[in-house]
């Protein structure tokens, strides 16, 4: 307080000047001029170098020279935990002031924008950087570089196929830049890149002492449904699935597994398209080598199917020798049938083999032969006569193909098929996949074909009906079927007969029908071609005409000739009318006595 009150006011200052805006003769504003000279001068959108000044943990407050400091969110610093006071740190500036007349900055924003410039120039230059594997994603990992996202893809780790990414998470590695989108700032980066510059070298120089036929060791790195991928030392070589066994392999697993160590002969290389043919089986001698050299045509082998075809079943018997047996030596039969009937994959099987190539590795097998041919004794078991039962097969237009047993088949003719019924197809007989009882007709063992026949189990009734439907006999028949031609009618007592239109005609003048029972005269009986000739009409006209005017020649009388007449004249007539007929006859012949 003693200090306060010895403090003097100056003599001579204008307290009306300073109110008004100025002091010792300099103006209001050019004392904010003169301010604003010593402040930094700074663009928004820029990055420029700035001093933390107070920090804690919420925030960061960075002094970079302008009338107002900038506060950052701590979180960006999160990265560099060892941040003091009076660090010098990059932001950006993106408002130089908001609202509340605040300098916004963000460090965040100068890192990445400052990132960017250095990833650029990775790939312009070419450049080997450091990133850290943050985690896994789809496809690939991703990497923190320079504080910027890149894309790792999951084939440009290494230059052997990754079997475990989470190994690499958490790790910091060397990278090449090789891709990036300035659109949308997507960075593509890869370690292969690096080690392949280096096996280049390497490769060069195994593949310039390769040979073929040397035999080298090398390390299973990558096993496909189409081979096996083995590391010799820098290169890879293929081994094919074909190669891999002299025996037929459905899965490379079966024979090989991952970073297994085995030999391999090298089959072909190409040293532009840096491809190496590989093998396995070639270190071993080749199965047909060591066939049993006493095996002949007609022995039995047992064997395993390991490849199944429409033609034929291939069958290992023994790991490398395979014979074919095809489809026409599975069964006698000879119908066309698909091999898959007879047996699948990995079905054992016994087989007698019927062809054997040692030069040319090729085997032939059947098994058929396992069975006796049925037609070696075929007149024995079915002799020409005998009956039997069979499988209708299929249809022809000209008969009925039935199997009596597995390979031994037989022809019906439609002929043969019924004494009396006109068939026109043998669907309307039978149908496929019914049971028939045929008769042995013939033989054919050469062509392997039995010819039958079905209504031979019954008597031929024409022969009875050649007694029963003689010419001028009536019948009572019903029509069964009307065509253009005629109609079809079925006679009681059996058999059917046909009559054309004009010999349908009712005594009334109509027409008979579909369905209708009358009674028909046999105008014409032929037992080898089985034709009945019936008329309705004749029944009640031409008896009636030939009784009123008996025939006569030149119109002299003759007993003798009326005899005839008459004669003539019963045979075209009813039964009704022979007895009449057969008095007269009578008495004209008693009076020529």
């Amino acid at each position: 307080m003693s200090d306060l009150k010895n403090v003097q006011p100056l003599a001579d200052f204008n307290w009306d000047e300073f109110e008004n805006g100025s002091v010792a003769n300099v103006s209001k504003a050019d004392l904010e001029k003169a301010y604003d000279e010593t402040l930094n001068k700074i663009q928004e959108h820029e990055v420029v170098e700035g001093t933390v000044i107070a920090l804690d943990k919420k925030e960061v407050i960075v002094n970079i020279g302008y009338k107002s400091d900038g506060i950052i969110p701590a979180s960006e610093f999160r990265y560099n935990p060892e941040l003091k006071i009076g660090d010098k740190v990059e932001v950006y500036v993106e408002d130089q002031e908001d609202k509340k007349g605040q300098l916004v900055l963000s460090h965040k924003k100068a890192r990445l924008a400052k990132s960017w410039d250095k990833i650029n120039e990775a790939l312009e230059n070419e450049e080997i950087i450091q990133g850290y594997i943050k985690c896994r994603t789809k496809g690939g990992m991703i990497v923190d570089v320079f504080g910027i996202e890149a894309f790792l893809p999951g084939s440009q780790i290494d230059v052997h196929p990754i079997r475990d990414y989470d190994v690499f998470v958490g790790k910091t590695m060397e990278f090449k830049v090789v891709k990036i989108n300035q659109e949308f700032r997507n960075v593509v980066v890869s370690h292969k890149a690096l080690i392949e510059a280096e096996l280049e070298a390497q490769r060069k120089e195994i593949i310039g002492k390769l040979e073929k036929g040397q035999i080298l060791e090398g390390t299973v790195k990558n096993i496909t449904s189409y081979g096996v991928f083995v590391d010799l030392g820098g290169v890879d070589g293929l081994i094919h699935i074909t190669d891999l066994s002299w025996g037929r392999v459905s899965d490379p697993h079966e024979v090989v597994a991952l970073d297994q160590k085995i030999k391999v002969v090298i089959l072909d290389f190409d040293e532009e398209k840096k491809r190496i043919a590989l093998g396995l089986k070639q270190l071993t001698p080749h199965p047909w080598d060591a066939l049993d050299a006493n095996l002949k045509v007609g022995d039995h082998v047992k064997g395993k199917v390991v490849v199944m075809a429409d033609y034929g079943a291939f069958v290992e018997i023994q790991p490398g020798v395979e014979g074919l047996i095809h489809v026409s030596e599975m069964s006698w039969s000879q119908h066309l049938r698909s091999a898959q009937e007879f047996m699948k994959v990995g079905d054992e099987v016994e087989a007698v083999i019927l062809t054997l190539d040692r030069d040319e590795r090729k085997m032939s097998l059947g098994i058929k032969q396992l069975k006796e041919d049925p037609w070696e004794a075929i007149e024995a078991k079915y002799p020409v006569g005998s009956k039997h039962n069979a499988k209708v097969r299929n249809f022809t237009n000209f008969g009925i193909f039935v199997e009596l047993e597995e390979g031994v088949d037989g022809l019906i003719h439609i002929s043969d098929l019924s004494w009396t019924k006109k068939v026109k197809h043998p669907s309307e007989f039978t149908q496929v996949g019914a049971e028939i009882d045929v008769i042995v007709l013939d033989i054919d063992k050469e062509n392997r074909r039995l010819s039958l026949g079905h209504k031979q189990l019954e008597d031929n009734p024409w022969d009875a009906y050649e007694a029963i439907y003689t010419p001028g006999s009536v019948h009572t028949g019903k029509i069964s079927e009307m065509m253009d031609k005629g109609a079809v009618i079925t006679l009681n007592e059996g058999g059917e007969g046909f009559a054309t239109p004009k010999h349908l005609q009712k005594q009334d003048g109509s027409q008979a029908q579909l369905g209708e029972e009358l009674e028909f005269k046999v105008i014409e009986f032929v037992k080898e071609t089985k034709r009945i000739i019936l008329s309705h009409s004749r029944t009640f006209e031409e008896g009636k005409e030939e009784f009123a005017k008996p025939a006569r020649r030149n119109n002299a009388p003759s007993h003798k000739n009326d005899a005839a007449a008459i004669n003539n004249v019963a045979a075209g007539t009813s039964l009704g009318d022979i007895d009449a007929l057969a008095k007269l006859k009578a008495e004209m012949e008693k009076n020529n006595k």
